[in-house]
């Protein structure tokens, strides 16, 4: 299939023909035809399908076919529960109607409000927002919603999860009913499906990926270490390996700041990314990360949620998430758009929990890699069966479900991912969690 065959605008064509895609992804072959029918869509795909393209081009063809925008009004707006993300989706909509009189516009906390205020007072066809800074602005009076015809809520899961659920409420009050609304979430939760229920009409659901999958293309190891030599394993990993562009995932502000500077003071030229940074130093600091003058960028979830950086070889998950579905939206930071890409995550004896919590969220047991002078004193045990048929985890894992282990020496052979030989089981060794190979 081709975008031609999605029946899109020529003037949209060119814009995907510019960005250089050459056939959609299966969320956009699926969410395009559903949004231009006009039906709510109910859409579950994970993040680095091509799904913000899956509901702006509809959306930028739908409103070119019904007029133009009037001043202080929006015709389409969107939800997303990040500043990052935010401004990754505004840079879409820019990219691809280009070609297209259309004006747009990006609001969010963090930076000054009066030229935010500026361009409502225009008129706006597609604005893209955090809840927070909208609701600011409609308690100024600079929002009007009376002309709005489109909704979408992008990464609805990740909003009831940073509990906007009530903004959002308050928000859809004053929304037309006449509105097509979208939603798009990573997983059909409970709580997603509660949601959807509240503000969607008779949608069409598409389900495009499976729950809490994780991204085909990146690759998944762990690594067993004593938790006080986390910090040297990773610094070794940089090194030896020749990482010229690493994300790393701390589980919280002040472990993301102090690592950050430990790494910086390895030579490893690293910055941090966290909730608590002004969205200045947030936008410089990812700026510079994408264009090779940072390599090694440590953030936690929140400031890391919603970006979007082009080939970006490998993550590290220096802690382990609390929440089993963040893993999942941490590892998609890479092998994005067709790309492949690798995922390492430093697990410590205390992240047992962490781990089973993941490994059975995703259908899987990691595979284990020990490197020569970090094995661990206090071993890392092998998380609890997969609560999934024998057929599936041989599947899976070509084991019966059982983690592979390997061991690396950190040299160029082990440069590629993780070789060698399995490692013998220590005597006294936890039963199962050593020796775990083919």
């Amino acid at each position: 299939m081709t975008f031609e065959h999605l029946r899109l605008l020529p003037e949209l064509l060119q814009s995907i023909a510019d960005e250089g895609y050459t056939e959609p992804t299966p969320v956009q072959a699926s969410a395009i035809p559903a949004v231009l029918s006009g039906r709510d869509v109910m859409a579950a795909a994970q993040t680095g399908t091509g799904k913000t393209a899956g509901f702006v081009l509809p959306v930028l063809q739908r409103l070119h076919r019904e007029g133009s925008v009037r001043p202080h009004r929006i015709r389409a707006l969107i939800l997303t529960p990040t500043r990052e993300l935010t401004a990754q989706v505004a840079s879409r909509v820019q990219a691809y109607g280009a070609l297209l009189p259309f004006r747009s516009a990006a609001v969010f906390g963090g930076v000054k409000i009066n030229p935010q205020i500026a361009s409502l007072r225009r008129g706006v066809d597609i604005l893209v927002a955090t809840p927070g800074r909208l609701l600011d602005l409609h308690d100024q009076g600079e929002v009007d919603f009376v002309a709005l015809q489109v909704l979408v809520l992008d990464e609805a899961d990740r909003m009831l999860d940073m509990g906007f659920i009530h903004d959002i409420e308050r928000l859809i009050s004053w929304l037309p009913s006449t509105r097509q609304t979208l939603l798009f979430s990573a997983t059909f939760s409970p709580r997603i499906r509660q949601l959807a229920s509240s503000l969607l009409r008779n949608p069409l659901q598409l389900d495009v990926a499976p729950a809490n999958a994780t991204a085909d293309k990146v690759r998944q190891w762990l690594y067993p270490v004593d938790k006080k030599q986390k910090t040297a394993l990773l610094s070794h990993l940089i090194e030896t390996r020749n990482w010229q562009q690493v994300l790393v995932f701390a589980r919280t502000r002040e472990g993301a700041g102090r690592l950050a500077q430990q790494l910086d003071k390895a030579g490893l030229n690293a910055d941090v990314l966290h909730g608590d940074k002004g969205q200045g130093a947030r936008t410089r600091a990812l700026t510079r990360f994408r264009q090779g003058k940072v390599r090694v960028l440590v953030a936690t979830d929140i400031a890391a949620r919603g970006l979007d950086i082009v080939q970006l070889p490998q993550v590290v998950n220096f802690d382990l998430p609390n929440v089993p579905e963040d893993y999942v939206h941490r590892i998609g930071r890479t092998g994005r758009a067709g790309e492949s890409g690798r995922a390492y995550s430093l697990v410590s004896a205390d992240e047992i929990r962490q781990l089973n919590a993941i490994e059975q969220l995703i259908g899987r047991h990691l595979a284990r890699e020990y490197v020569d002078g970090f094995e661990p004193v206090h071993e890392v045990p092998a998380s609890a069966a997969l609560r999934r048929s024998h057929r599936q985890r041989r599947r899976s894992t070509g084991h019966a479900g059982r983690p592979t282990t390997v061991r690396s020496s950190g040299s160029k052979r082990a440069a590629s991912g993780p070789s060698g030989r399995r490692r013998k089981p220590r005597a006294g060794s936890p039963s199962g969690s050593r020796n775990r190979g083919k």
